[in-house]
């Protein structure tokens, strides 16, 4: 495995040349939230408390991933995935409230039905996940899906103009000529 305190640049051009097809990126923007929302919701259930403070694994993950994402070297990057990302966390702990089985539905379903995104993107472009080759890029795809949704905004052009310079653009693999 590669270091895991790469900075983002580095990490999102590594993560980048594993989703140059439009309708695998696509797709991650759907199947990573999911995936997200589904370990955060699992998690919640872990309960425990820091002195009078009631804590879950859920948060405690939120918030070491949080560190990181904030220590890649890329504030802004690293201040939008720590929001969404707790947004997601937010969001599973109420939905980790309900029963048992509504806990698991929810939970494994979503996990479940994240990673079918996820599959189905990488045979569009018809390569493995990134994770496959370093399992860092389970912590970046939130990441890249949220740098993709700013260079979308039209923030990062020169992050996204290096990513490029590095991986080349995206585009939409023929699928009858791979």
């Amino acid at each position: 495995m590669a270091s895991l305190f790469r900075p983002a640049l580095d990490l999102m051009a590594q993560y980048a040349a594993y989703h140059r097809d439009r309708r695998n990126i696509a797709t991650h923007f759907v199947g990573i939230p999911l995936i997200v929302f589904a370990i955060s919701t699992l998690l919640a259930r872990a309960e425990f408390s820091v002195g009078d403070t009631p804590m879950n694994a859920a948060i405690v993950a939120w918030a070491l991933s949080a560190l990181w994402y904030l220590t890649r070297g890329n504030l802004a990057l690293g201040v939008a995935t720590t929001v969404v990302n707790g947004v997601l966390t937010a969001l599973a702990m109420t939905a980790a409230q309900g029963s048992m089985t509504s806990w698991l539905v929810i939970g494994i379903g979503s996990f479940v039905v994240g990673w079918i995104f996820q599959f189905v993107g990488h045979y569009y472009e018809g390569k493995k996940p990134a994770f496959v080759d370093d399992l860092v890029g389970l912590l970046v795809g939130p990441m890249f899906v949220v740098g993709e949704a700013m260079f979308m905004l039209g923030w990062g052009r020169g992050l996204l103009a290096e990513i490029e310079r590095r991986v080349g653009p995206t585009h939409l693999r023929d699928l009858a000529h791979p």
